[in-house]
């Protein structure tokens, strides 16, 4: 298989995860998006967490709350704990790298808030500690997964919401857990500014 043809299967691979993801996913994030609304309508903020690529994803979506997505407007609170290097480092060099987020969310985590867990495996130890910290402070869980969702599916709660994307691969799901925020994005925009 030449270059131009690899590339052009993996965009046909990433366009047919994301035909299956719509089907699939899109009562789930219209659910999260409402209940990230009702918490900052109540006055709460959204904490987002990830590690590697999903870090990145956790940065993101909270740099389009704290900014802007396409419109204008106030920002909104929201808290990436993956930003923090002095925190994390010294999380994770006086307790355990699995504790880096779950002593923030002790820390900042109010009842109310949402906490925005990323995995693509939902199998992440510090993840899992996450979700765990998250409903130890009072705070409902949105979780970004992939293939069977992992441990984090096992610990979510009835009012937590999962957005498992159909797939294996895990570029394929990060691919998708991008265009999951900016679903999230976008109607978060729409239902505090309307159409």
């Amino acid at each position: 298989m030449s270059s131009i043809e690899q590339v052009q299967k993996l965009f046909i691979d990433s366009i047919a995860t994301k035909q299956a993801a719509s089907t699939l996913l899109a009562e789930p994030i219209a659910q999260a998006a409402q209940l990230i609304v009702d918490s900052l309508l109540a006055g709460h903020k959204i904490l987002s967490c990830g590690n590697g690529g999903s870090a990145g994803d956790a940065q993101h979506f909270s740099s389009e709350m704290l900014n802007r997505f396409e419109r204008e407007r106030p920002g909104l609170p929201a808290i990436a704990l993956t930003t923090d290097s002095s925190t994390l480092t010294s999380i994770a060099n006086d307790y355990d790298y699995d504790q880096v987020f779950s002593k923030q969310i002790k820390a900042l985590g109010q009842t109310g808030d949402v906490l925005l867990a990323i995995s693509t495996s939902g199998n992440s130890r510090n993840i899992v500690e996450a979700t765990l910290a998250a409903h130890e402070r009072g705070l409902h869980v949105v979780a970004l997964s992939g293939r069977e969702g992992g441990q984090v599916a096992e610990l979510l709660r009835s009012e937590d919401i999962e957005i498992r994307v159909p797939s294996e691969s895990t570029a394929r799901i990060q691919e998708v857990h991008l265009l999951v925020i900016h679903c999230l994005c976008d109607l978060i925009d729409r239902k505090l500014l309307g159409e």
